[in-house]
Formats: C-alpha cells, structure tokens, sequence
C-alpha cells in the first residue's frame, strides 16, 4: 500500500520509549477517582507485603518447628501459610475489580473529550484526516490507555513494592547470601534493554499497519457499491492481503521477542537459583546460616524475578500508552481553524431579518503560505436583501457550493468579509450563526435512528406536531406512513432503506423544523422525480415567504422563478439579473439555458 502525504507519517513518526510530560498529563485524568487510585495502591502494597510472609513461615518451620519436632507450631504455620494465601487470593480480586474500574472510568472520561473535540474540528481537517485513522484514536488508542490505567499504572507499583519487600527480606534474613543472588542482575538489566528497544520497533510498526487496515476498510466498506459496480473485489482483496501479511508480520516480530525474552529471564531465574543452592550449601556446612534460610531464599527468588519480568512487560504496554496518548493529546489540542469571536467582540443577535453580502471574497481551500493558492471564489461580491429568493448557478467547479460553505463559517476567506444583516459573520458565534439557516444539501446524511430523530435531530423544543407539519408540508407525510412504523421507523445507515428522493424529503423537512430564517438549497431537489418536485416547489413556494433564500441548482427549470440569478464562471460573478433579463442579454446564462433546454432534431 502506497504511503499517502500527511495520512500515515504521523504514525510512524510517534512513540517515544517514554515522556515524563505526557505521562502527567496522563495522571490528570486520575485525579477525580484518587480515592480510588489509594484504595488500589493499598491494595497492591498489602499484596506486595504477604509476598514475604509464606517464605518467613517456611524458614520458621524448617529451622525450628522441624527440628524441635513442635508439631503445634508447625500446625499453626501452616495455618497462617494457608491463611496468606486465601488472604492474597481476596486482595488480587479487590485489586482486579478496583483497577479496572478506574480504567474504563478514565476510558469514559477521555472517549467524551475526545468526541467533543472532533465535534468542535472545522470541516479542513477532515478533509485531511481518514475517518479510519479518527476511528483508531476514539477506539484502539483509548483502549491502550484503558490497558495502562486498568492494569499498568497501579499494577506497577505492585511489582515495584513487592521487589522492595522481598529485597529488604532478602537483605535482613541473610545479605551476603542476597548480594550473591542479586549477581545475574546486570545481565538481566542488559537483556531487557535489548529487548525493550526492538519491541518499541515492532509495536510501531504494529500501530502503523493497524492505522492502515482500518483506513482501508471503512473506505472500502463506505464505497462497497462502486467496489462492486467495477468488479473490484479481487482486487481489493489482494490489496487487503498485502495489508494484513504486513500486519502480520509485524505481530510475529513482537512475538519472536517475547518467545526469547521470557525463556532468557528463566534462565537467570535458574542460575539465581544454582548461586543460591551453591552458596547457600557451602555457608550451611560452614555454619554460616540455615537450611530454613536457603530453603526461603528459594521461594524469595521466584518471587524476585517474577516482578522483572512483569516490569519488561509493562514496559510494551508503557510503550503502546506514549504512543496512543501522543496522538490523542495532538488531536486534542488541534485548535479549530473556525474560532468563535473573544467574549468582548461576540455579537448575539436574538433575531435576523436575513440579509446577507459578500464583500470582495477570495477563497482558496488549498490556501498555504509561500504558494499561490487556487483560488475557488475570486473577489465575488453581491447582497441578498431580506426575503429575497436568489439562485446562483453556473458550471461545476464555478464555486457555487464554496459560497454555501462560507455562509455557513464551514470554512473563512482569506480575503474580504460576509456580512449577515451587516455584521461580519466573523463576530457571530457559529452555534448562534447556524441557529439562523437552513441547509438542505444535494449529498443527504441521515442517521440510524428513527424518522422523528432525523427531522428534529433530538431538539427538546421541536414538538410532534411541529416534526409532523414540516413534513407534511415538504410532501414527506405520505412517505413517512407508508412505513411500518411511521414516525418510529428506524431508518437505517445513512437513511438506506429510503430512496434518495425520499431521504431529500426528509433531509427537507429537517430544515424546515427548524423553523429559519434563511433557507439554502444546494441542488436539493436533484434526485427528486418531477411529481415530487412540484410538491417541494409547491411547499417551499409559501415557506420561502418572508425568508431570504439561497438557491444552488444545476437544473436552470428549478430557479426560473427566483428574484435574482447570480451567474459564477470560475470563482467570478458574470451575471446578475432575473431569469427574463439574463435571457435577453444573450450571455452566460443563455447558453447554459440553451444548452438545457434544446429540442433533439427531428430524425436524430
């Protein structure tokens, strides 16, 4: 798979081994729930500190219970080794339930931040951004952090007091036979560094095919109908192959490291272990210390290296939480390129009468300094006064839907103004200045959830009866009782069990709901039969009464009664008139009406 500029270098240039400001910025996200975090701490100290018991009883009854043959002490030490681990088994099932809950509450916290951000992001970004790879933030990468928080975090306080109890128990019982023991030490040290720094190679390039395979699925996914339409499937399928054998491979490398580091560590858990019976039996002839002694050193040193192992493995879950979390924390500190105006210079006006005015607008989408931009709109200007219907038309690419998407602040010029009954939209909070138009667009998104839900899209002060008369005054009604369910009838993914004519009605009756005071139509009625389209003409006819309405339309038939036309020819307003005088001067406007409305010759 090829690499796409700006869409997967960004993974492969994360995961740092480790980054003391990200990690407390992490912390931060555990500070409504430490109560919480000292319960687990409490916890997993009181778990790590019966780590030293069952060896202690173990010296205890070997040095002294056996020899004095003291068959009631040994029956009590046994009693309490017994008791230490029922005790162990209850303190890991509170550890288990108190950490991952603490987890998934941090999870809950950091998946709802994340979505307001993304709910907050101007539509530039993503236009550049993969909705897979957006998917993998809110999803994978708040699961890793779930990982960290739930089983990495506290758990490594565990494994770092409980090799603080069993050193301090080592050291106290016998420190020359500790010193002798701690001798494999920095081989294991230089085993784990070499491990760590391949495993945070293959956990990138992990994260990179992971970024990869879902980008690739949901665009094929999405556009399954063209897939399918061109025979693409085998195609796409070795594509996906390619994909996952990549995918694949990085997972074996990782696993290839683990398969040797965990024997290695075994294998200095044994020599451990020979130093101990070595020495140990050589100090015990010598009388230098007890067979109970050696005989706890034994059990001390399986509970020595067990936590460096689990250390090493926390060490890849550490890896895997920087590298989610330095993407996450570079989405959620994107600023959105469409700011709100500051509190001092915001203008919230309670009411519009609609008038509108582009003053000398320069557009380009692709807009970068040190480049000269394409531009898309090039010093258009024009007013729509209070009520007035005006159709804009003209060639694709002319900028039509760009005037649309200024109107609405989806994106700013880089040059001149948009004035909104003669305050610059730029001081205008964008909730308050969306509250003001209607949008109905030519590509119709509905949701999954039922017809009620897609016309009032869940607003409180939309009632059932205001849902019901905008649609029927859009013509949906009939629509909308033939379903099974009515006004309840769920409607699918992106609306999918409709038509698209019927999902333009719908699209058409949401606007309406909201009852605005500027009504925009970008080619809404270009997939609506004409029986349905003189019903729409017909409704908007009495709707548009009193509104200031934008028309965009290719199909010159649906603007022949607007008030004014505008004609754009490459970003340029070239004509300006109703739809009479626009004829008469034989432009533009004429040719495209010719063109529309010429009559086939006879015998062809």
């Amino acid at each position: 798979m090829k690499n796409v500029p700006g869409l997967v270098q960004e993974e492969e240039a994360l995961g740092k081994a480790y980054d003391a400001k990200l990690m407390r910025r992490l912390l931060r996200y555990l500070r409504p729930y430490w109560w919480t975090v000292l319960v687990a701490i409490a916890l997993l100290v009181s778990s790590a500190g019966l780590q030293i018991v069952g060896p202690w009883l173990v010296q205890i009854a070997v040095d002294e219970a056996i020899p004095e043959t003291n068959t009631a002490l040994l029956g009590l030490l046994a009693l309490a080794y017994l008791g230490a681990a029922f005790f162990g088994i209850w303190l890991e099932y509170g550890e288990a339930l108190v950490t991952t809950w603490l987890g998934q509450r941090v999870m809950y916290d950091l998946r709802s931040e994340i979505f307001e951000r993304l709910q907050e992001l101007d539509l530039s970004f993503y236009d550049r951004n993969p909705v897979g790879r957006l998917m993998t933030r809110i999803t994978s990468d708040v699961e890793t952090l779930n990982n960290l928080f739930s089983s990495g975090v506290v758990a490594i306080f565990g494994d770092l007091f409980t090799l603080i109890f069993v050193v301090s128990a080592m050291l106290i019982m016998d420190w020359q036979l500790a010193l002798v023991t701690f001798a494999v030490l920095p081989f294991v040290a230089w085993v784990a560094f070499l491990f760590r720094s391949r495993i945070r190679l293959a956990y990138r390039d992990i994260r990179v095919r992971m970024a990869r395979i879902n980008a690739f699925l949901h665009e094929r996914i999405t556009g399954v109908r063209v897939v399918q339409l061109f025979n693409r499937e085998e195609a796409d399928a070795q594509e996906l192959d390619q994909i996952n054998d990549d995918y694949l491979e990085a997972h074996l490398r990782s696993i290839k490291y683990y398969a040797l580091f965990f024997p290695v560590i075994e294998v200095f858990t044994a020599t451990a272990l020979a130093l101990i019976v070595w020495y140990g039996g050589l100090s015990i002839l010598s009388g230098g210390t007890t067979v109970g002694v050696v005989t706890a050193f034994l059990l001390y040193a399986r509970r020595f290296f067990r936590p460096i192992q689990d250390l090493s493995e926390k060490y890849n879950l550490l890896q895997a939480a920087m590298a989610s979390s330095e993407r996450i924390f570079k989405l959620l500190d994107r600023k959105p390129a469409i700011d709100d105006p500051p509190g001092s210079r915001a203008v919230v006006p309670l009411s519009i009468r609609g008038e509108i005015e582009f003053r000398d607008v320069w557009f380009a989408y692709d807009a970068r300094e040190g480049q000269d931009p394409e531009w898309v709109l090039k010093g258009l200007s024009f007013r729509a006064r209070p009520g007035e219907k005006l159709a804009i038309v003209g060639h694709t690419g002319a900028g039509k839907t760009t005037v649309i998407n200024l109107l609405m602040r989806f994106y700013d010029p880089q040059r001149g103004e948009i004035l909104l009954d003669g305050i610059p939209i730029r001081d205008i909070p964008q909730r308050e200045l969306r509250r003001f138009i209607g949008l109905v667009l030519q590509d119709i998104f509905l949701f999954s959830d039922d017809v009620r839900y897609n016309i009032r899209l869940g607003e409180a002060t939309i009632s059932e009866e205001q849902v019901r008369e905008a649609a029927t005054e859009v013509g949906a009604g009939p629509v909308i009782r033939r379903l099974p369910r009515g006004y309840e009838q769920p409607l699918g993914e992106r609306g999918r069990s409709l038509s698209i004519g019927e999902r333009q009605l719908i699209s058409f009756a949401r606007a309406l709901a909201f009852d605005p005071r500027i009504l925009v139509l970008d080619e809404a009625t270009s997939s609506v039969d004409s029986e349905l389209e003189a019903r729409i003409d017909e409704a908007t006819a009495r709707l548009m009464e009193g509104r200031t309405s934008l028309v965009i339309a290719h199909r010159l038939s649906t603007i022949t009664g607007s008030d004014r036309i505008l004609v754009l020819h490459r970003g340029e307003l070239k004509e300006e008139g109703s739809h009479a005088e626009l004829l008469e001067t034989g432009g533009l406007y004429a040719r495209l009406h010719e063109l529309q409305f010429a009559q086939t010759p006879s015998g062809v």
